[in-house]
């Protein structure tokens, strides 16, 4: 789960300078690396325990990080309760339903393969804009639209253009994947009029608490605890990389980064997440990299690129 889309009331642009730039791009940088680590931290999770399991206790543990650092910054507080309830609602779409796809995607899809496909959230997200809050969407949007949407049949199909015209396009997981990437752009979508009246990192903070919450439910009615013996050395280190740097620290760099940093500039920096995936997934996973990965990536990035333009 990235930041994409979402801000809060403490995302206005600040200027600043000297180290305190530096800090915030080095916050930024490894936000993003965290965030393209995740994937491989996933799959090896996935080896001992199922997706149910993996995320309840990622988020468990994700929730008590930005907790933490909500209560270290001075800034937790406790909502209205109208929008509590609207929380609650974004956590069960946003956190349980996306995650839950995505974990369960990634039993069978690639970890690069599914970078690149939660790569065009962007595009997913605009397209809902424009039909929904009647947000601007031009020939160039058009036209991202729909480079991307090759770009990720490329991705999906290896450049396997014959299996594309008969419908066969990759495996069950990545289309899991992908319902998971369209299920985050209308999370995005349905967040944008709550959010924008609370700081980021404490929106966050909330949606996500009761997203763990749901996931919990789930796991306890599944009896997940069953499963935990099974959980080794790296299936740990998984579980607590996920949840420590890919669920916490993550979001603290990353709003942190936004206060003193463009945000156009900040979004171009996740243009990086699939290629740290396809550097890490390589040396730990020994996933192959084929070319039509990098030219349907390139298209995917070039297609966001075109929809983040404005209308004229």
């Amino acid at each position: 789960m990235s930041a994409t889309e979402v801000g809060g009331a403490d995302g206005v642009v600040k200027t600043a300078a000297g180290g305190g730039l530096v800090w915030a791009y080095t916050g930024i940088l490894l936000a993003v690396a965290f965030w393209g680590g995740s994937f491989i931290a996933t799959k090896i999770a996935l080896r001992s325990v199922s997706p149910l399991t993996v995320v309840a206790i990622r988020f468990g543990i994700g929730t008590l990080t930005l907790g933490t650092a909500a209560l270290v910054r001075r800034q937790f507080v406790i909502p209205p309760r109208r929008d509590l309830v609207t929380f609650a609602l974004l956590g069960a779409f946003g956190v349980t339903l996306h995650q839950g796809l995505q974990s369960t995607g990634l039993l069978t899809a690639q970890a690069t393969t599914s970078a690149w496909i939660i790569t065009t959230v962007p595009v997913f997200i605009a397209a809902l804009g424009a039909i929904f809050l009647r947000e601007s969407f031009g020939p160039a949007q058009i036209g991202g639209l729909l480079i991307a949407a090759v770009g990720a049949m490329t991705v999906v199909s290896r450049g396997d253009w014959s299996a594309v015209a008969v419908g066969r396009i990759g495996t069950t997981g990545d289309w899991l994947v992908l319902g998971s990437a369209v299920v985050w752009a209308v999370f995005s979508v349905l967040s944008k009029p709550t959010l924008k009246h609370h700081p980021a990192l404490l929106a966050m903070l909330y949606v996500m608490g009761f997203g763990w919450l749901f996931a919990l439910i789930l796991f306890v009615g599944d009896r997940g605890w069953i499963e935990l013996p099974r959980l080794n050395a790296p299936g740990w280190l998984g579980l607590t990389f996920l949840g420590v740097c890919c669920s916490g620290l993550a979001y603290v760099f990353w709003y942190g980064g936004l206060e003193k940093i463009p945000a156009s500039r900040v979004g171009a920096f996740l243009y990086l997440e699939p290629i740290v995936t396809a550097v890490v997934a390589a040396s730990l996973l020994r996933e192959v990299v084929t070319t039509f990965t990098w030219i349907g990536g390139g298209m995917i990035v070039a297609g966001v690129w075109l929809v983040n333009q404005r209308s004229g």
